[in-house]
């Protein structure tokens, strides 16, 4: 039975691995988070893969908090960097092929097309340069590695955009969103899906490193995002747009970052990719469901 390793699993992306984990009854997956396995702790890491026998990893673990990063970039590039290293040692060491997440955030948002894998990385955040600096740890060590860039991840767990903009339309009759930043949300459980299908195809004998692109389909503001998430939940608010700069923040976010996903889909024809507003009507109704 291949064992699978799941770091960061109590995040989105690693709660959404576990609910299609009954689909593949033949691998039995270890969730790990901090509490389980300190990825900032070599030690750590190597008793653990002593201990178990790896054949893949998925690390979901990260400094996601992108202002705050801009307060702690030492413990952001430790997690990001640092850990994702560590990870990519152990891989080479006993053997097992790695899948790191990463973001489009590495990108300054200065292009005015899909960013494809080649084009050139430019962040400007903090969050942004360590995930960067993350990628490139990883494939110096371990450059068997498949790196996937996704963006705008929203799901039924944890904090999210889609989760504040419900609460907040509850609780006000209008808010003002950004609508001069541009890109795609990301469903956790369609991320979680893909990753699973990249597995599923190494089993078959067929692992195709690299960097890949993968958000759903379609293109919107955060404005037309917001929009959507109160239409379909009908909740009564009116939303307004704003300017990025009358929203200020402490880290610069891209104000156009769609991730091109031609690379993925030519690879792994069989991973499906839904529309934005699909997905989201998904998740919602999940939502609803576990009131």
């Amino acid at each position: 039975m291949k064992q699978i390793l799941i770091t960061g699993a109590n995040g989105q992306l690693g709660n959404c691995i576990r609910d299609y984990e009954q689909l593949y009854p033949e691998w039995k997956f270890l969730y790990t988070d901090i509490t389980e396995l300190d990825l900032c702790n070599s030690a750590a890491i190597n008793k653990f893969f002593e201990s178990h026998e790896i054949h893949y990893i998925v690390n979901c673990a990260a400094f996601t908090a992108v202002d705050k990063a801009e307060e702690e970039p030492e413990l952001c590039l430790k997690i990001n960097k640092d850990a994702v290293s560590e990870l990519g040692h152990a891989a080479m060491e006993h053997g097992a092929k790695i899948i790191h997440i990463s973001t489009d955030y590495v990108f300054d948002g200065n292009n005015c097309r899909p960013y494809v894998e080649t084009d050139e990385t430019n962040p400007i955040s903090v969050y942004g340069m360590t995930k960067l600096e993350g990628e490139k740890a990883l494939l110096s060590v371990c450059p068997q590695a498949i790196i996937l860039r996704t963006a705008w991840l929203y799901s039924e767990y944890g904090r999210n955009f889609v989760k504040t903009m419900r609460s907040l339309a509850k609780e006000r009759k209008e808010i003002n969103v950004v609508f001069d930043q541009i890109g795609t949300p990301t469903y956790a459980g369609d991320l979680a899906k893909a990753i699973l299908s990249i597995i599923q195809r190494s089993e078959e004998g067929k692992w195709n490193n690299g960097i890949y692109h993968f958000s759903n389909e379609g293109v919107c503001s955060w404005y037309d995002f917001a929009l959507k998430i109160i239409e379909i939940s009908l909740l009564q608010c009116s939303v307004h747009p704003i300017e990025s700069k009358d929203y200020p923040t402490k880290a610069v976010r891209p104000c156009f970052s769609v991730l091109n996903k031609r690379k993925i889909k030519e690879t792994y024809p069989e991973i499906i990719i839904p529309h934005w507003e699909e997905s989201l009507i998904h998740c919602l109704d999940k939502l609803e469901k576990l009131k």
